[in-house]
């Protein structure tokens, strides 16, 4: 048997579509174009890339975007300032500060300082304590875990209740909250992570593998439960010598070469889980617009 590969890429561009015709909707019926702000600080090639992609796709599906460079050096005030003016534009519905941020500044009070409601990334404390209370409805949604979610129910239908879910991870950013919407899902559960004991047990029960820890490869085809659907966040760049000196790939943190004999579903890496946060993103934009615009 072979793993079905989860094609995040189409999945997204399916997203895509349905957002632009509910923009071009806003846009005649209302008057309203969502709007997103992007902020980057310092040039970072691999955030330069994202945010690249990023208003790419803002582009494409008609969503008016803008963003703010500022020098890696700047101060922490004037990027506090900025996201004070951000705040207040009503065109803005989204913002986005790009992590990481440098060394110097507090990325966890620059977080908090924007308006939960443009809060598209779903950092914002209240946006955390909101699902955490089970009230979706309210919050923004980060973008990786519900793209996990939505490939998820692609591959196995809207109904996931008592299947096992495994997710290894615990970060603020993916582990936790994709945690979160799985039980919301009424998923049985559970979080492993570097402490856990036997943690090819865990693993190995799972009918939902969220694979999201950094390490290249660490999941091995042996550990996973015949049939199970994976999805691997990971992005791990390593040596390949087979395609010449000094080059490199990526690879994710499930061996994907053994995996793929087992599993029951997959995710490659890249193309699987990527696309889709740039989707859940642009979706979190026209979702905010709408709540800021009393819209249903």
């Amino acid at each position: 048997m072979i793993a079905t590969l989860m094609d995040g890429k189409a999945i997204a561009a399916e997203v895509a579509d349905d957002l632009q015709r509910q923009i071009a909707q806003l846009k005649s019926e209302q008057d309203l174009q969502p709007g997103l702000s992007v902020v980057l600080v310092g040039e970072d090639p691999a955030s330069q890339v994202y945010v690249r992609n990023k208003s790419r796709l803002a582009e494409k599906i008609g969503l008016h975007s803008t963003q703010h460079n500022l020098p890696e050096d700047v101060h922490e005030d004037r990027l506090i300032q900025l996201l004070q003016t951000l705040n207040e534009d009503p065109t803005v519905h989204g913002i986005l500060v790009q992590l990481p941020l440098p060394a110097h500044i507090d990325a966890d009070k620059i977080l908090r300082l924007i308006n939960p409601e443009k809060d598209v990334d779903g950092f914002h404390p209240i946006n955390v304590g909101l699902l955490n209370s089970g009230l979706t409805d309210q919050a923004l949604i980060p973008c990786t875990p519900a793209g996990c979610v939505r490939l998820i129910k692609k591959q196995l239908g809207n109904t996931l209740s008592g299947l096992e879910a495994v997710v290894i991870g615990r970060s603020n950013i993916v582990g936790k909250p994709v945690a979160q919407l799985l039980l919301q899902e009424n998923c049985t559960t559970t979080i492993v992570h570097s402490r856990t004991k036997n943690i090819e047990h865990h693993i190995g029960r799972a009918d939902i593998l969220v694979a999201c820890l950094g390490r290249p490869r660490f999941v091995k085809g042996d550990w996973i439960k015949p049939g199970a659907t994976i999805i691997d966040v990971g992005i791990n760049r390593i040596d390949a010598p087979e395609k010449g000196p000094g080059k490199t790939r990526l690879v994710g943190d499930v061996d994907f070469d053994s995996a793929v004999f087992v599993a029951g579903a997959i995710t490659p890496v890249p193309g699987g889980v990527g696309p889709m946060t740039i989707a859940m993103l642009m979706q979190n934009v026209v979702t905010a617009a709408l709540r800021q615009s009393k819209l249903s």
